[in-house]
């Protein structure tokens, strides 16, 4: 997948204005998830998805300073993303779900099964199975 297909897809499944809005929820998401999972993970998953969009899950600057595998729960996890992207937090929920959707359709194999197995279950609802499907367990904010 494409830089432009990524961003349109995330526009169209988040029901985003703007290709900006889209961009902006991507980085915001992307950033947090980078905070939150294992750093050999964030360059696995990376590296999978086109370069551009990639680089926000290397971008681990964190509230209290720098690297990966924090540990923080859903309420932060929403927060982070509020903060990055403006939207409030139901939008922000939205917005995310939508963006791991398009990852998890973007990468290959089990890497989202991997991803899903280093968060903890109320983060893990983000994400779905092996596809980056939402199951209806996640569907619920």
């Amino acid at each position: 997948m494409q830089h432009d297909e990524f961003i349109g897809q995330v526009q169209t499944r988040a029901k985003l204005a703007s290709r900006g809005d889209a961009e902006r929820a991507t980085r915001a998401t992307l950033e947090t998830l980078g905070e939150r999972v294992p750093e050999g993970l964030v360059e696995n998953l990376a590296a999978e998805l086109p370069v551009e969009i990639g680089e926000n899950l290397r971008r681990t600057i964190t509230f209290g300073g720098e690297g990966t595998g924090e540990r923080f729960d859903r309420s932060e996890f929403v927060s982070r993303i509020t903060d990055r992207t403006g939207a409030d937090a139901p939008d922000a929920v939205f917005q995310a779900r939508s963006v791991l959707e398009v990852v998890g359709d973007a990468v290959q194999g089990g890497l989202m099964d991997n991803v899903a197995a280093a968060l903890p279950d109320d983060i893990k609802g983000f994400l779905g199975g092996r596809s980056g499907k939402l199951d209806d367990a996640a569907a619920g904010s």
